[in-house]
This record gives structure tokens, sequence and C-alpha cells, in this order.
């Protein structure tokens, strides 16, 4: 039997998804990072498919969305999504911290998946926190200023010019989580990339030049680098890219020794 536990994880509202017999036990882990507008909720089947394996599975809610919504949606969530981003990696380390001091999760044994937005995060904490042993990619993009500056021309067309010092403060405090100009913090950690080809709202160009661009450090380790193309398929994360990854972190998780 799966339990689903609604939780206060550090002040931060999580879903905290385990097979009954791991609910006292160290386990290895998953984060689970929802997408923009999403909230932790929609991302149940997978808990759930990965829950069946043995993983305990950590779904948090991310600032302004979910339980943590408030009154900040629109425009001015879309000018917040940085905030939202460095949050929520910020949060990953604390959610992780406490999980550890409780004996929930086994540290030697953690994985964090994302999608669209969370995705995002997940390469952001990987250029943060070498705990994360194995990371899985659905939509996003490790091109965090490339990906910033795009983003800021879009709405400065839909409105008004943004205020200068406003658009270099994000960059500014992006740039130290931008994975794709430090792309030796991978490490040759195990990574997981899906993307659909139509994609138009993060563009699959982005996942393609990430893998071209670190195929090559992988070579000695090839089976550690996965990256899944799937044609004619748009800003939706497909049944069979869920299964692919959950088969990804088994391989990558499930096999390690446990931790004491």
């Amino acid at each position: 039997m799966v339990i689903i536990r609604n939780r206060q994880i550090a002040q931060i509202p999580v879903l905290d998804v385990v097979k009954a017999e791991w609910e006292e036990r160290k386990a290895p882990a998953v984060f689970f990072l929802h997408g923009y507008t999403s909230a932790k909720e929609h991302n149940l089947h997978v808990a759930y498919l990965l829950a069946e394996k043995g993983f305990r599975v950590l779904l948090p809610d991310a600032l302004h969305h979910g339980e943590r919504e408030g009154r900040l949606s629109g425009k001015k969530r879309d000018l917040a999504f940085w905030e939202i981003v460095l949050s929520s990696i910020k949060e990953l380390q604390q959610i992780k911290d406490a999980l550890v001091a409780e004996g929930k999760v086994d540290a030697g044994r953690l994985g964090v998946i994302g999608t669209s937005m969370g995705a995002i995060t997940m390469y952001g904490a990987l250029a943060a926190y070498p705990w994360i042993q194995t990371a899985v990619s659905f939509m996003g993009t490790a091109y965090y200023e490339t990906y910033a500056k795009a983003q800021i021309e879009m709405l400065e067309q839909d409105g008004e010019p943004l205020d200068p010092e406003l658009k270099q403060r994000v960059l500014s405090q992006i740039r130290p989580f931008d994975l794709s100009q430090q792309l030796d913090k991978l490490a040759g950690r195990p990574l997981f990339i899906w993307h659909g080809t139509e994609d138009q709202v993060i563009p699959f160009p982005f996942s393609e030049k990430l893998h071209e661009t670190i195929a090559a450090s992988y070579q000695d380790k090839p089976e550690r680098l996965h990256f899944s193309a799937e044609e004619r398929t748009p800003h939706k994360v497909t049944r069979a890219a869920v299964l692919k990854s959950i088969a990804w972190c088994e391989e990558h998780l499930l096999d390690r020794k446990v931790s004491s």
C-alpha cells in the first residue's frame, strides 16, 4: 500500500509518498519539482509509480503555487519566475536536510526529477548540490541566462519595457546557478534528458544543444547520459517518458548500496 501524507517540511508544503513498509525507514528518495502554474498534486501519478518501486517521493509546492499561491498570479507571477526558481533551489536543500535529520531518506541515494520550470530548477540544483546522485529533466533548460533574456524580451513585447536595473538584477542572481556555464559541476552524474520536438514553451533545441555539448564528457560511462527526443510532441510529458524516467531512477539509485 502506498501512503500519501501532506506535510510541512521546513515550513514548505510537501506531499510525502511512500510504501507503508518504508514509512518509518530510511529510503532512497526522489524529489519531484512541478512546472509553472502547476502544483504538487498534479504529479501524483508519477509519485505512485516511483513509490511502488521502493522510493520515498517528495513533491513540494513551489513559491506562489499550490497551497502557496496567494494573490500573485498572471503577469505579476510571470515577473517572479526566477524568484520562484531560486527559492525552489534553496528549499530543496532545506527539505533534504530535514528528511536526513529525521532518518527518512538515504542520503547516498537521492534523485531529482523536474518538469518544465521544475526541470529548470533541477539544473540549477545540479550546479549547487553535489549530493544529487541522479537527475531527470522533462522539457527543461540549463541555459539560464539565454532563456531569461528570451523571457524578458517576450514580456516586453506584451507590455511595458522592464526596468533595466531589474533585468540586470535578475541576470546577476541566476548566473551562479547557470549550469550551462559550469558544466564541470555535472561531474559525470547520471542525467536523463527528455524533450518533445514541437515544444513551443521551452524550445527543444535547448535540450538538444545540452546533450551535444556534454556527450563527450560521458564517453567513459555513456550509460550515465540519456537523451530522448519525442517527435511531434508539444509541451507535455508523455506516459512513455514517465516510464523511462522511472526505469532510469531504478537503474541509478536502487542498485546503490543503502547508507548506514
